[in-house]
C-alpha cells in the first residue's frame, strides 16, 4: 500500500486535474463519491496537521510576516476585497456570499502537499494553513454576518467548524505525541493519503452539477468564470505583490487562491442552496487544474535556467 500512496505524489496535480473531470464525466461515480465528502475533508485537515514540523512553526511564529500579516491577508483582507468587489459588480446576492464564503475558507489543506508535489517549499503553506484554520471559526461566521443572506446563524456555523477542525487537530496531537517518530519516518504515505482523499473529495464535489449545468447552461458558465477568474486574481496578487523568489511567489500565490471550500462547505450543510453548491464546486475546477498548469510554468522556468 505504500508504495502506491507513494507513486501518487509525483502524479498529484495530473491525477486532481482529472479528478473533478471524471465526476463531471461519471455522475453516478460523483452520487457514489459524495457521502465520503465530510470524511474525506476530515482527513485532509487531519493529514495536514499530521505534516507539522514543529520547529517550522517556532521560526514561523517568530516571523510576523508568516504568523500575522499573511494569515490576515488570507482570513480577513482577501474575503473583504472580493465581497467588496462582488457587490460593485451588482451579482445576484446568494452568488456574491457564495463567492465570499469561498474565499473566507482557509488555504487547501492539500496546499503543502501540492506545492511539494510541485517542488516548492511545503513548509509556508503549511503554517499558514494551520494558523488560518485556528481563526476560521471566528472570521468565517463573521464575514458570513457581515454580508448576510445564510440560512444559518454565526455561531452554529462557528460551532460546526469549530468541531471539524478541532476534532482532528486533537487526534493529529494524540497521534503526534505517540507515534511521531513513525510519522516523521513515513510523511510521503500522509501525503499519499492526502492526495488520495483529494481525489476522491474532488470526485464528490460533482454531484449532481452535471444536472445543474443542463438546466441552465448560462449560470453555470458565470460560475465557472468567476471561480477561475477569483482564484487566478488571488494568485495573481500573491505572486506579484509580495517579495520573494519565483518559487516563493508562487507558493504565496497558491496560498491565497487554493482554498478548503469543502471545509466551509461541510460545515455549512443544508444551509448552503443549490446556487451555492454550483458555485462551490465551480470553485474546485480552478483548484485541481491549475497546480497542472503551475507545473508546467515551473518546468518552463526550470529549462530557461539551464546553461
Amino acid at each position: 500500500m505504500r508504495p502506491s500512496l507513494l507513486r501518487l505524489i509525483p502524479r498529484g496535480p495530473t491525477l486532481l486535474a482529472l479528478g473533478v473531470l471524471i465526476g463531471l464525466v461519471f455522475p453516478a461515480l460523483a452520487d457514489l463519491a459524495r457521502p465520503l465528502m465530510s470524511t474525506t475533508i476530515f482527513l485532509i485537515v487531519l493529514g495536514t496537521l499530521l505534516r507539522i514540523d514543529s520547529q517550522a512553526v517556532v521560526v514561523a511564529l517568530r516571523r510576523p510576516s508568516l504568523s500575522i500579516l499573511l494569515p490576515a491577508v488570507v482570513m480577513v483582507a482577501c474575503p473583504l476585497v472580493i465581497g467588496v468587489a462582488g457587490h460593485a459588480l451588482n451579482l445576484a446576492p446568494e452568488l456574491a456570499l457564495a463567492i465570499v464564503l469561498a474565499v473566507s475558507a482557509p488555504p487547501s489543506s492539500g496546499t503543502a502537499a501540492v506545492a511539494r508535489m510541485l517542488g516548492l517549499d511545503g513548509a509556508v503553506p503549511l503554517v499558514v494553513t494551520v494558523l488560518s484554520m485556528v481563526l476560521a471559526p471566528v472570521t468565517v461566521p463573521l464575514l458570513a454576518g457581515w454580508f448576510g443572506g445564510l440560512e444559518i446563524s454565526a455561531f452554529e456555523l462557528a460551532m460546526r467548524l469549530a468541531l471539524l477542525i478541532g476534532s482532528a487537530e486533537g487526534i493529529a496531537f494524540l497521534l503526534r505525541r505517540r507515534a511521531a517518530p513513525v510519522l516523521a519516518a513515513h510523511g510521503g504515505v500522509v501525503d499519499g493519503i492526502i492526495v488520495a482523499a483529494l481525489l476522491v473529495f474532488a470526485v464528490a464535489t460533482m454531484s449532481g452539477i452535471r444536472a445543474q449545468i443542463a438546466v441552465d447552461l448560462q449560470a453555470a458558465t458565470l460560475y465557472f468564470a468567476l471561480a477561475f477568474a477569483c482564484n487566478i486574481a488571488l494568485q495573481a496578487a500573491g505572486a506579484a505583490v509580495l517579495p520573494g523568489t519565483f518559487a516563493q511567489r508562487l507558493t504565496v500565490g497558491l496560498i491565497l487562491g487554493n482554498r478548503n471550500v469543502g471545509l466551509v462547505w461541510s460545515a455549512l450543510g443544508a444551509a448552503a442552496s443549490p446556487r451555492m453548491a454550483l458555485y462551490f464546486a465551480a470553485t474546485q475546477f480552478p483548484i485541481y487544474l491549475l497546480p497542472r498548469l503551475i507545473e508546467i510554468l515551473i518546468g518552463r522556468n526550470t529549462g530557461k535556467a539551464k546553461p
